[in-house]
């Protein structure tokens, strides 16, 4: 996303991990994004060990991410720890909209902040983790 003139401010931004793996390099865009965030992370209501095995997988280096709590919770601690001019939540759904709004976070519809950005998107299914919502009982 192109920070355009203004330096000035700072920035908290978070994706939701549905936006995440929309994306076709969720490793480029976060390098992108540290050259014009403060901090920039993931949340979902996903088990931590989603969240982890996708950034792993994808080698992202996260600030924060929501571990076992939810995006609304996840955001309203990531608010009061990282004290930025702007928190920005970049999501997919209506759902996220409204979590933004009601935790004090602008919200970016994740293809508007792609267009914006020059970041390139891809089909949604392709990258679901296959063990995700599996009955697998060997998983540690």
């Amino acid at each position: 996303m192109d920070s355009g003139s203004d330096t000035s401010g700072s920035m908290t931004l978070a994706f939701e991990l549905a936006a995440l793996k929309r994306l076709a390099d969720p490793n480029a865009v976060f390098n992108d994004a540290r050259g014009w965030t403060e901090y920039v992370g993931v949340v979902s209501e996903k088990p931590t060990y989603v969240v982890t095995n996708f950034t792993r997988k994808e080698r992202i280096r996260q600030d924060f991410f929501s571990g076992p709590r939810g995006v609304t919770e996840s955001l309203s601690n990531v608010k009061r720890q990282f004290d930025t001019d702007r928190h920005v939540f970049i999501g997919t759904t209506d759902e996220d909209e409204a979590i933004a709004a009601e935790c004090g976070w602008e919200f970016l519809d994740l293809e508007a902040a792609a267009d914006a950005a020059g970041w390139d998107l891809t089909d949604p299914e392709a990258k679901d983790d296959p063990f995700e919502g599996s009955d697998r009982d060997d998983w540690p």
